[in-house]
């Protein structure tokens, strides 16, 4: 039976309104390479992505499967792990930790924090915000106006979809992915190797932002154990690593 790999690229974007967004910078080009290496190794390959991500090249043995958002991202993989059995599977999706729940412009904020003084005169808890930012507001409205000078937005932690990967196939390959920004190499190697561990994943490929310019990307591959089982500095080197070490662990038959 032909071998089966899961992977997510691009980046979620959270929406605000009907014509807003928070995303990031994550354009999946290294989630396309990585697919097109499995795709030439005969895998089936579904590939989860966004609209404006790059994709692999397509023929008969790739399936995309287009999200927009985290909640999105959660249903699609939940339904997939569910169907199928993989042998793989790669998150390199950058996805948005948090998602905007309510927006107030300046009048209106003030007015909330001054409603709750002259109701209880007593300062403002963490859970009174929490109740004024959960308490549903009937709207009509599909656009924030931008009448105003300050925009106010709450936004809610998103759950960490990696968690049910492992979960939900808990003898596939999980390949994760770690981002800091500027620290030094043994705190970064150290807090994928947490992240790893929570994750309950198989390798995590850390890296640094500001080591990612133009064609240069340096990233180091870890195990389990915390050892760095390869290194590379290019996004082409990294899904060729990425790709030759799951290849070399000899996945699972489906």
């Amino acid at each position: 039976m032909k071998k089966r790999i899961l992977i997510t690229a691009g980046g979620t974007a959270e929406k605000i309104d009907q014509v807003r967004s928070i995303t990031n910078h994550s354009t999946g080009k290294l989630g396309s390479f990585i697919a097109d290496l499995f795709l030439k190794h005969d895998y089936q390959v579904d590939y989860v992505t966004t609209a404006s991500a790059l994709r692999p090249t397509a023929q008969i043995n790739l399936t995309v499967e287009e999200i927009t958002d985290t909640q999105q991202l959660d249903e699609r993989l939940t339904f997939l792990l569910t169907k199928n059995r993989y042998d793989a599977v790669i998150h390199s999706m950058a996805v948005s930790d948090f998602t905007p729940v309510k927006s107030y412009t300046q009048k209106d904020f003030v007015e909330q924090i001054n409603q709750h003084f002259l109701k209880s005169g007593l300062p403002l808890t963490e859970a009174d915000l929490a109740n004024m930012i959960e308490t549903p507001v009937a709207t009509t409205t599909s656009k924030i106006s931008s009448n105003t000078d300050y925009l106010f937005l709450a936004l809610k932690q998103t759950p960490k979809v990696i968690q049910k990967i492992k979960v939900l196939q808990p003898d596939t390959l999980l390949v994760s992915f770690k981002l800091l920004v500027d620290v030094p190499k043994a705190e970064l190697l150290q807090v994928a190797l947490a992240s790893m561990q929570k994750n309950q994943g198989d390798f995590v490929l850390a890296n640094d932002l500001t080591t990612i310019k133009g064609q240069a990307h340096t990233g180091y591959l870890l195990n389990k154990e915390g050892q760095i089982v390869g290194e590379a500095q290019t996004k082409e080197a990294i899904a060729q690593l990425i790709t030759q070490t799951i290849l070399n662990e000899g996945t699972k038959e489906v």
